[in-house]
Order: structure tokens, then C-alpha cells, then sequence
């Protein structure tokens, strides 16, 4: 018979979990923000047959705290700039630690009260913060992936009813056609979204974008023109790559005019509204219907935290709500998180959201954006000013897009930044990825670290410097990589 944990057992296994997730923290500063191990080394390690019996539980956490050694990437560190990846706010990893805890299913107000209210005010303070519609209904997701996904079947359900089509109950086949406007440079996320939603990947409009991928307003204004039927406009707030935002002022009113639903893809961007000098890159996506962003970016909530926000809560209820007779009813007066997004068993996220927002506040907040943007721009300066070296964005918010090589041809320049690329993760001072922006081969700078100051980003664009010297004082015969 498997007998549970005591008291004094369950002590015991958390110490020891606490014990090491303060080592790991502690050396975050100074340890490589690169993991030394990969996926097949680390496969190899956790590799064993199915366990036959109960094992010690102290013993299991010490042996997963070693079988991971040298396999994780340090988000937490203050020089980690790979992807667009928050640093998890150690209150908030402690009120998450309190969830798994509490062993909270989410999905229902009656089964979890506290988890649901705790929603409803976090949900509050971000639009708050957010400076958006405070009518609007808050779901929390996953992430930016399942955000977009919930805003777009609201928008889809609005649209297809204003023609008098109820796609909840007759689903796509024999639907009016829906036309959706998207900017070229528009997230995968988004992209997986109308997928998952049968309005298709490809059976889009894209709408062209300039050269730092931002929506160009004339074409826009084209394709609205040209649109019929129920349409969607999908704009964004913070391209992936450059950090650029879409003209607002110039084209939301237009889309609304013309009766398209407007959805602003805002994962890390959004939070540009929480910071007075940088609030007037959003001017005017407070008129859109809805928009996604991540509570797992910058305001350093832990994974796993999207938040899909629509101005119009009985349209997101009708698109959202899961019912069954087993399933109690909301009163009015009572917030039922199965109404806001499509999952009905799911984790409480409200509570870390909640945590985190009480620990940083909204000068935090407004500060650590402040700063990592800050950082953003000294790096890209220091690394414009070595020869050979070209930031190729406008450096608006945290977003840093460099180029090696960038006086050779270009094919060269391709290799060059892929070696520069591997030599900094090889040394590991700081993480940095590569991606493709505009036919060549980039290397991706994302400021978004908690933790992260100046002295961080200087240390950071010394080592690529260095690592840049390196590649080109080798390079002289051809390049193999």
C-alpha cells in the first residue's frame, strides 16, 4: 500500500527543494546563461526503465536536481537575452510554489473561490496598468499561443453573428467568408491561431509592412477598402524582432468604422503602456476589441501566464463558456473562469499574477520596462560603434537586431553572424540567438531580464565584441562554420 507523505516527511522534501532552487538562484549572476548540456546528453541522463517501486521522495529531488545540471538556460540571470523571455519574480515563484501546493483546478469559482477572485482583481490591476477599457473581460491562458487563440474565436463569433451566422452552434461549413487583415511581419502565434481555428494560416490578406515591420497605413487602408463581409484585423504591438508597433491612431478607427473586429497581438509590447515615456508607441490601441499579452514576459510572473483581455465580455462568454449539468451556474454577482478561456481543468494562475503585481507595483513595473530599455539602447550602441558590427532596427523598445560582417557581401555576412552567434554561446557570458529578418541572417538581442542593469548589458556587448574580434581575426580564408 503507497502510504502519503507526513508532515514531517513533506518538511523534509521541501527544505531540500528549497535548498536547491536558492543555489540555482544564487548563482545565477555569475553562472553561464547557456546550458552546457544538450538535449541528447540530457536524454541520456534521465533515460531509465519504468520504476517498479516507490523511491525515497528526498532522494528523487536530489536526483532531478542533479540530472539537470548543465541542462537549463538561466532566464533568471541578469544577462540572458535569448527569445522574449521574462525572468520569473521570486515572489511570484513562491505564490506558485503556494498553488502547486494548494493543488487548486482553477476552472470553476466554486471549486476554487479564492483562485477565481484572485483573477478578477489581478485581471483589474493589469488592465489598470494597462491603461485598457476597464469594462473588458480578462482569460487567463498559458501563454501568448492560447491568448491570440481565445481572442480570435471571440472575434470570430462576433463577426460571423453580425451577419447573422452563430459559428458556436453551426460551426464553419456554409459560414459567410471571413477576410482577415495581417501585417507580413505578424507572430507564428498568431498564424497558429487562425489554424487552429479553421480560418486558415494562408486564406489571409497580408497586409505590407515597412522596414522595421510595422503595418504600413496606406496599404491597410487598401485592404480594408477591398475587404467584404465579416472581417478581422489583426495588429500588433512589439514585433518579435524589431520591437515596432503597428500605426493605431491611424488605422483602428478606420477597421472599426468599417465594422472589422481589431485584435492587437501584444505579448511583451503592451507593456510599453505601463511607462509614461514610452506609452506614446501605443497611442490609440485602447480603441481596439481585444488583445493578448504575457504576464510570463515582463511582468516577470512565472511560467506559464498569458492574459487574452476583450473589450466585450458577454461576446467572449458566448465564444468561451463550457457547461455541464455537474457544473454550477455563476450568479451575477460571481466570476466563473470557464466563461474566459477554453480550458476547464487548469492551474490557478491568478495567484502569482496577483503576488507579482503586489510585490513590484506600478512604479516597478514602470521601472524595470524603464530600464531593460535603457539597457536595449546602450548595448546597441556599443555594438554599432565596433567595425563590422550594424544594428539593423530602430532600437524603440527592448528589441536588438545586430549584424556581423555587415561591410561584406552578404552571403559572407550570413556565415559571419552565425559564427559570431556560436562563439558567444560557446562562451557564455551572456545568451543571444540568431533569426532571419528581411532574407539574412540576424543576431536577437531581448532585454526583458528582472534582474538585468547596466553594468549587465556593458559586460554583455564586451564579451559579443570580443566574440565578434575572434570570428573576423579567424576568418581570413573561406568560412565553414
Amino acid at each position: 500500500m503507497v502510504e502519503w507523505l507526513s508532515a514531517g516527511e513533506l518538511r523534509q522534501v521541501l527544505d531540500r527543494a528549497l535548498a536547491h532552487a536558492v543555489s540555482f538562484r544564487a548563482a545565477a549572476e555569475d553562472a553561464p546563461q547557456v546550458p552546457s548540456v544538450d538535449f541528447l546528453q540530457a536524454l541520456a541522463r534521465f533515460d531509465a526503465p519504468t520504476p517498479e517501486r516507490p523511491s525515497n521522495p528526498v532522494a528523487i529531488i536530489d536526483e532531478l536536481a542533479g540530472l539537470v545540471d548543465g541542462g537549463l538556460m538561466m532566464p533568471s540571470g541578469p544577462r540572458f537575452f535569448g527569445w522574449v523571455i521574462g525572468g520569473s519574480h521570486p515572489v511570484g515563484v513562491v505564490a506558485d510554489w503556494l498553488t502547486s501546493a494548494w493543488g487548486q483546478n482553477a476552472g470553476n469559482h466554486q471549486a476554487a473561490p479564492a483562485a477565481s477572485a484572485a483573477e478578477v482583481v489581478a485581471g483589474r490591476w493589469v488592465l489598470d496598468l494597462l491603461h485598457l477599457p476597464r469594462e473588458s473581460a480578462v482569460g487567463f491562458t498559458t501563454g501568448g499561443t492560447m491568448a491570440n487563440f481565445t481572442c480570435l474565436a471571440v472575434a470570430r463569433g462576433a463577426v460571423l453573428r453580425a451577419v447573422g451566422w452563430d459559428v458556436d452552434r453551426q460551426g464553419l461549413f456554409g459560414a459567410p467568408e471571413v477576410t482577415v487583415l495581417i501585417g507580413d511581419e505578424a507572430h507564428s502565434t498568431v498564424f497558429a491561431g487562425l489554424q487552429y481555428l479553421g480560418l486558415g494560416r494562408e486564406r489571409v490578406v497580408r497586409v505590407a509592412t515597412d522596414t522595421q515591420g510595422a503595418i504600413m497605413s496606406k496599404d491597410f487602408h487598401r485592404a480594408l477598402e477591398a475587404a467584404s463581409g465579416p472581417t478581422i484585423a489583426i495588429l500588433q504591438a512589439g514585433q518579435i524582432n524589431t520591437g515596432a508597433f503597428d500605426p493605431f491612431e491611424e488605422i483602428v478607427p478606420a477597421a472599426r468604422a468599417a465594422g472589422a473586429w481589431v485584435h492587437v497581438d501584444g505579448a511583451f509590447g503592451l507593456w510599453a503602456r505601463a511607462v509614461e515615456s514610452r506609452f506614446g508607441l501605443t497611442a490609440g490601441v485602447d480603441q481596439a476589441d481585444s488583445w493578448a499579452t504575457d504576464g510570463h514576459k515582463w511582468p516577470q510572473v512565472p511560467y506559464d501566464c498569458g492574459l487574452a483581455i476583450v473589450r466585450d465580455e458577454l461576446a467572449m462568454r458566448r465564444a468561451m463558456t463550457i457547461a455541464a449539468s455537474y457544473l454550477p451556474e455563476a450568479a451575477a454577482n460571481e466570476r466563473d473562469p470557464t466563461h474566459y478561456v477554453p480550458e476547464l481543468s487548469r492551474r490557478a494562475r491568478g495567484f502569482a499574477t496577483w503576488a507579482v503585481i503586489r510585490a513590484l507595483g506600478r512604479s516597478g513595473i514602470a521601472e524595470l520596462v524603464e530600464l531593460n530599455c535603457l539597457v536595449a539602447t546602450l548595448m546597441a550602441d556599443r555594438l554599432a560603434a565596433e567595425p563590422g558590427v550594424a544594428v539593423v532596427n530602430d532600437v524603440v523598445l527592448d528589441q536588438v537586431l545586430v549584424r556581423f560582417g555587415a561591410d561584406e557581401p552578404p552571403e559572407r555576412g550570413d556565415e559571419l553572424t552565425r559564427m559570431t552567434i556560436r562563439r558567444i554561446q560557446q562562451d557564455a557570458t551572456c545568451m543571444a540567438g540568431g533569426t532571419d529578418w528581411r532574407g539574412r541572417h540576424v543576431m536577437r538581442l531581448s532585454v526583458m531580464g528582472g534582474t538585468t542593469h547596466e553594468v549587465d548589458g556593458a559586460r554583455s556587448a564586451e564579451a559579443i565584441v570580443s566574440a565578434w574580434r575572434t570570428v573576423r581575426s579567424s576568418a581570413n580564408g573561406p568560412l565553414s562554420g
